[in-house]
């Protein structure tokens, strides 16, 4: 009898059989790809924020007072925002020291540096924000954490570190310069809804007094939400979130 040839590939129905179970495993593997990037980005953003809580608070210890929210020149121009004060804090030694704090942010001699935002100022999620640009700012009003004029103590808060915000993200919408002394006075956290452009499905984080970082969900009652504003509003509730 003949030798039997050997097979050296596979037949046309073998190579179709191959193709569709991958086809299969991808189209099972891509639903939880997708919903696994979010997630990340999500925690991402969270540690971001955590990580300016840690600024802030080491700020207040070797200064005995947070950081202003915006520093002037004698004339009383504004300058510079808290953000670009924490930069040593974040790891941003060099970066900080290339500034002209005595010069607006925006002044040519700072330009090289405005044009460009720190990582930890970024959150993934707003991947058609500007490349100077933050959707991180402070609380800035008379009553609320950061003083329009003057610096912060922990001493100066009455209400529960845990229930007063610092810091929020905001939509790519509102975002602003990073080293620009814009923030906002609260009214972002009073207004969002389940129509707004928000910074994440259902909600936002925020930055607490206490350094915790927390999921400000859109439902959150308006009651609440006031209460976080402010620090010495005798609120004494526990955290509804």
């Amino acid at each position: 009898m003949p030798p039997l040839k050997r097979r050296t590939g596979l037949s046309l129905v073998e190579l179709l059989v191959v193709i569709l179970v991958i086809g299969v495993l991808i189209a099972l593997l891509l639903p939880a790809t997708r919903s696994a990037r979010p997630a990340a980005q999500r925690t991402q953003c969270k540690d971001n924020l955590h990580n300016i809580g840690l600024a802030l608070h080491n700020y207040h210890d070797d200064y005995g007072s947070f950081p202003p929210a915006i520093t002037y020149d004698e004339d009383g121009r504004p300058l510079h925002s808290w953000r670009t004060l924490i930069l040593p804090y974040v790891d941003q030694a060099p970066l900080y020291e290339s500034i002209d704090l005595s010069k607006p942010w925006n002044h040519p001699d700072n330009a090289a540096v405005a044009k460009t935002c720190p990582q930890v100022f970024r959150c993934p999620s707003a991947e058609g924000l500007p490349a100077n640009c933050t959707t991180y700012v402070g609380i800035v009003s008379t009553t609320a954490c950061f003083h329009p004029t003057e610096s912060r103590s922990l001493d100066d808060i009455s209400d529960p570190m845990a229930n007063t915000l610092m810091v929020i993200e905001v939509s790519e919408d509102d975002a602003v310069p990073w080293m620009a002394p814009q923030d906002s006075d609260g009214g972002w956290v009073l207004s969002f809804s389940p129509d707004t452009k928000l910074p994440h499905v259902g909600g936002m984080h925020a930055l607490f007094v206490d350094g915790a970082v927390r999921f400000l969900p859109v439902h959150l009652p308006e009651e609440t939400r006031r209460s976080m504003l402010t620090i010495a509003g005798d609120d004494d509730r526990e955290s509804e979130f």
